[in-house]
């Protein structure tokens, strides 16, 4: 429920037949599935513009104001995200070492992993720590040697320059998806006469 209050929907006007009013919508955003949160009204919208100078529904595609997609709001939930995933890893690592060193130890680590997922992150090494705190420290340890190294090697602008080639690639697939190529037929037919 608590995913459905964080997804946003942009209020967009739109301009109408009529070149002094505009029809203000709640347009949902892709990834809102069609959930509104906030809608502001279409006198609002004029009232704003008249201040500025301008009539209102004069401009094409406006976009009045925007919740819960701001870049302003921060990453936590990608710390997090990066936390849980460095979590995960520090279990898988200590599960290849348990598995040469402490065979014991390894099988009960590897029936409480089946049982309870190293991606919840906090809420795993709490349960670990309980159950056995050693290897609680352990995976602790592991987890914050492993975010040095990766922290050392990490190269942002390549980082950058990857997510951007990728979407250029996905945007270049989904063109020629897209684009209708004309066919052959004046060549085969100009060939058989």
């Amino acid at each position: 429920m608590a995913a459905v209050a964080r997804m946003a929907a942009a209020v967009v006007c739109l301009p109408s037949s009529s070149s002094s009013s505009s029809a203000c919508r709640a347009a949902p955003l892709p990834w809102s599935r069609g959930v509104v949160v906030g809608v502001r009204r279409r006198h609002t919208v004029a009232r704003a513009a008249r201040r500025r100078g301008r009539r209102p529904g004069r401009r094409g595609l406006v976009i009045v104001d925007e919740f819960a997609g701001q870049y302003e709001e921060g990453f936590e939930d990608v710390h997090t995200e990066i936390m849980n995933y460095f979590t995960y890893k520090a279990t898988s690592t200590v599960l290849h070492q348990l598995y040469e060193m402490n065979p014991p130890a390894y099988t009960w680590l590897y029936n409480y992993v089946v049982v309870n997922d190293p991606k919840e992150g906090k809420h795993f090494l709490i349960a670990l720590a309980k159950e056995r705190q050693d290897l609680a420290e352990r995976v602790m340890i592991t987890r914050l040697h492993l975010y040095s190294k990766w922290i050392k090697k990490c190269d942002h602008a390549k980082m950058y320059e990857k997510i951007s080639n990728e979407n250029l690639e996905i945007m270049r697939q989904r063109l020629m998806e897209t684009v209708a190529w004309p066919t052959d037929d004046t060549n085969t037919s100009d060939t058989a006469k």
